[in-house]
């Protein structure tokens, strides 16, 4: 079992390096489109190291605390005359340079479930091989050797796919297309059991399937799909937490996340593995939300001065990038605080 000081210590490099991938994504196409960089900062807090690069001005920093980085660019705030400020590029490349950090998130996100994949001991088709005892789906008609390509509508190609699909729309009847001697048939009405995990109601899958060959192309092919999934999946969870499906005790803050990563730890380079890639893709896509003070929320008033023909003003923005920061701070003290309680 791995002590709190071991969890708060992975804890902190794992997410300073996400942070650090992130802003190297925005440092490399910042310099591909020959942005103004005044610094690349490893870590954050007071300078341990500094050194100012005489070819291009940029001043490589290592600071105290390991939490991440920062690169800071000429222009940010539009005001800058600097010919190579971010404010003057053209919007395309303004718009790639905000993407990049999430972009690299999502990227680094893949890499991870190529290794997961990799390492693991089998991989799971969606052609059904058994039942579990008194299985509802096999009484619905569903038979050994079909192989599942849609649930309630949704396509599946590997078994995380299909057992997400399960999870997430099999709490009522729902319909599955299945290939049976080469026919597709529709099964309408098939149910499956349900449990419950904080507070929120999943279908389980009540089959087993076939393994799938272990080969170069099938663990890139199960990879891909299991990142797609899990795209689908985060993406998914955040409109439910919107709309209510999810209530605040599904959410987890800093010290939820770091428990579940001492835990994972405990448990082994998968269970481990698949959780960083579960957070780095995480990391992503709420980066790229339409919310003041993410990347995402830069890139609406990006939107908003294509439209206009001219930008937001400087202190404008500001102020609503500073309420958005107020509010995602606000969620992040109610959220650890959820988790604090929990734990006591």
């Amino acid at each position: 079992m791995i002590n709190i000081v071991t969890t708060i210590l992975i804890t902190v490099l794992v997410f300073g390096a996400l942070i650090l991938i992130h802003e190297f994504g925005h440092y490399l196409f910042a310099r591909l489109f020959k942005v103004s960089i005044l610094e690349f900062a490893i870590g954050m807090g007071p300078k341990v190291f500094s050194k100012k690069s005489k070819k291009t001005g940029i001043a490589y920093s290592l600071r105290a605390l390991p939490i991440g980085g920062f690169v800071s660019m000429v222009g940010e705030n539009g005001d800058s005359e600097d010919e190579g400020a971010l404010h003057k590029k053209p919007k395309w490349q303004r718009a790639i340079v905000l993407a990049a950090g999430a972009c690299m998130n999502l990227l680094l996100g893949f890499v991870i479930l190529v290794i997961y994949v990799s390492l693991s001991p089998a991989l799971g088709s969606t052609v059904v091989a058994e039942f579990s005892e008194e299985a509802s789906s096999y009484q619905a008609g569903l038979q050994t050797g079909d192989e599942i390509i849609s649930v309630d509508g949704h396509r599946v190609h590997v078994l995380y796919d299909l057992s997400y699909a399960i999870a997430r729309h099999g709490t009522e009847p729902i319909s599955l297309t299945v290939v049976r001697n080469g026919k597709k048939i529709v099964l309408e009405n098939v149910s499956f059991p349900s449990y419950t995990e904080m507070g929120v109601v999943f279908g389980e899958q009540d089959f087993k399937v076939t393994r799938i060959e272990k080969n170069p192309v099938s663990v890139l092919y199960y990879a891909y799909h299991h990142g797609v999934t899990t795209v689908r999946m985060v993406w998914e969870s955040i409109i439910d937490m919107i709309t209510g499906r999810y209530g605040l005790e599904a959410m987890s803050g800093p010290v939820g996340v770091s428990s579940a990563i001492g835990d994972a730890a405990s448990s082994g380079m998968d269970s481990f593995l698949i959780l960083i890639a579960l957070i780095t893709i995480n990391l992503g896509i709420f980066n790229l939300l339409p919310f003041p003070a993410l990347d995402g929320g830069q890139l609406l008033f990006l939107l908003i001065e294509a439209i206009r023909k001219k930008p937001m003003k400087p202190e404008i923005e500001g102020l609503i990038n500073a309420a958005g920061l107020g509010l995602l701070m606000l969620l992040m003290i109610v959220v650890t605080v959820k988790d604090v309680i929990g734990f006591m």
